[in-house]
């Protein structure tokens, strides 16, 4: 039987003939990426915080997607004029996903804006704009088809669980994030970073919690081996 994969989605305005209308947003990739790894993908609504722990009991692995921003103040940060997408009802959602999967040690691959909620749940900080608090930084945000290859290169920690998942300790991804990890908190250890010491990829202390969680965007990289044993690791574990 094939594990079933959570995945989050975000909110957007779409139009309908009756008017815009507020719609769940998930880009297909994701659910692309976890169906050729073996596993059978959901669609994660925002709801209730409270509804978190019976909806885990169904799912035996969770992808932490991609999106806008995070309210600064879930983590004692600024607002900033480079803030875009910020989504009330999804980040108490999520933050309080991030918490109750840690509770259960459940397989969980967390990408990019995911990568962010779950350090911001265990006492870690962001960059509210790389380019803005770090003008040191290389460029972190790119558009067009530059999302879609891998031009940045990082380096991977040696002998890491991300290591072992990606099959390489050098790698080049994709960079379409503006914020990123400020203050790494303390139940993880950073695994991948870029030159200029942006965390890219970390993974937890506690070595019985299947996480992987990267700043890139893996479910854009199809044709890279990396990528997608990134997606084959979370479905092997939630097998």
């Amino acid at each position: 039987m094939k594990p079933l994969i959570g995945v989050t989605a975000g909110h957007r305005d779409v139009h309908s003939p009756g008017g815009d209308e507020h719609a769940h947003v998930l880009y297909t990739a994701y659910t692309s990426r976890v169906r050729e790894a073996g596993g059978l993908p959901v669609v994660l609504a925002a709801g209730p915080p409270g509804e978190v722990p019976s909806l885990l009991e169904r799912l035996d692995g969770v992808v932490m997607t991609g999106g806008g921003d995070l309210d600064p103040a879930h983590y004692g940060g600024s607002p900033h004029e480079k803030l875009y997408g910020v989504d009330p009802d999804r980040d108490e959602f999520e933050l309080a996903l991030a918490s109750v999967i840690a509770e259960r040690r459940m397989p969980l691959l967390a990408i990019c804006r995911g990568m962010q909620v779950l350090n911001v749940a265990f006492g870690g900080t962001l960059y509210e704009d790389i380019a803005d608090q770090r003008p040191d930084a290389i460029p972190h945000r790119v558009e067009g088809g530059d999302a879609y290859r891998g031009i940045q290169e990082v380096t991977v920690v040696d002998g890491s669980t991300t290591a072992q998942a990606l099959g390489t300790n050098v790698l080049k991804v994709n960079s379409v994030h503006h914020q990123g990890i400020r203050d790494l908190a303390p139940a993880f250890r950073a695994t991948a970073t870029t030159s200029d010491g942006i965390v890219e990829a970390y993974e937890p202390l506690d070595g019985a919690w299947p996480l992987l969680a990267v700043q890139w965007h893996p479910e854009w990289l199809p044709g890279e081996a990396p990528a997608r044993r990134l997606f084959e690791a979370l479905v092997a574990a939630a097998g």
